[in-house]
């Protein structure tokens, strides 16, 4: 990967959803180390207590602020745009990472309330956060920003009995597509990064053994989240005339491509 050189300025804003664990998490304490404002966002506050002591811990450069919202609450959204604005007047990235999944499942095993959950997070709360992002970088000065959507591998290719998560992130390909579109007149640039097999908690245990679509449980590659951190800092030192719309990035010996 080609790392630019270009710096990022130090009072730039974001908002990373999801901040409290994993890729979010990542996200957020990397664009601290950078100098940014960061509102870290998510439900349980004290995981996004956490997410500022470490950066803390680190001394890191920027500042961050945390934010309790449920993204899939239209009201509590608002609210949250409406305090960015506020205390800065603009808003130049959104993270939009926030998402959560069903244990393995066949559709005909799955309830209806919590296929509803999913979508309602993964695909309506992530509509929310870019309309209230896009609202907020389409009138401030100076205009524009970029919104990067947490897609996943499973936007292309689904795991077994995974069939709400997959269809909420074929979804998200729709909604990158449409805001990038939409988004050129207001120097309003949207993107979408697919990940594969990033180490978190969450995904640990595929190191022990994941079901494949054969029955078979297989021990699975797992990558540094460090590199998908790194990955969105890259994309962030872009101008706003370039866009990056689409972006795997995997654990290169999980099984993906081909038939394994």
């Amino acid at each position: 990967m080609i790392r630019l050189k270009k710096k990022i300025n130090n009072n730039k804003v974001a908002i990373v959803t999801g901040a409290g664990s994993g890729i979010g998490e990542a996200v957020a304490l990397a664009l601290l180390k950078e100098g940014w404002h960061v509102f870290l966002v998510g439900r349980n506050t004290d995981k996004l207590i956490k997410t500022k002591k470490k950066s803390e811990k680190n001394k890191n450069k920027g500042f961050c602020q945390i934010f309790s919202c449920d993204v899939s609450v239209e009201t509590e959204v608002q609210k949250l745009f409406l305090e960015v604005d506020k205390k800065y007047k603009r808003l130049d990235v959104l993270f939009n990472n926030a998402g959560i999944g069903l244990k393995t499942k066949t559709i005909d095993e799955i309830n209806f309330q919590d296929w509803k959950k999913v979508i309602d997070v993964n695909i309506n709360g992530m509509f929310l956060c870019a309309k209230f992002a896009y609202k907020l970088m389409k009138k401030q000065k100076p205009r524009g920003g970029r919104i990067i959507n947490n897609g996943s591998i499973s936007a292309y290719t689904p795991r077994p009995g995974s069939v709400a998560y997959t269809t909420s992130k074929h979804a998200v390909t729709g909604l990158t597509k449409s805001i990038a579109l939409d988004g050129r007149n207001d120097d309003i640039v949207c993107s979408q990064i697919d990940i594969g097999n990033a180490e978190t908690k969450l995904t640990r245990s595929f190191k022990e053994g994941v079901i494949q679509p054969n029955g078979k449980k297989l021990k699975e590659a797992t990558m540094d989240v460090k590199h998908v951190a790194e990955t969105i800092i890259n994309i962030l030192k872009l101008p706003l005339d370039t866009n990056i719309l689409n972006l795997t990035i995997m654990a290169n010996k999980m099984p993906y491509i081909g038939r394994g």
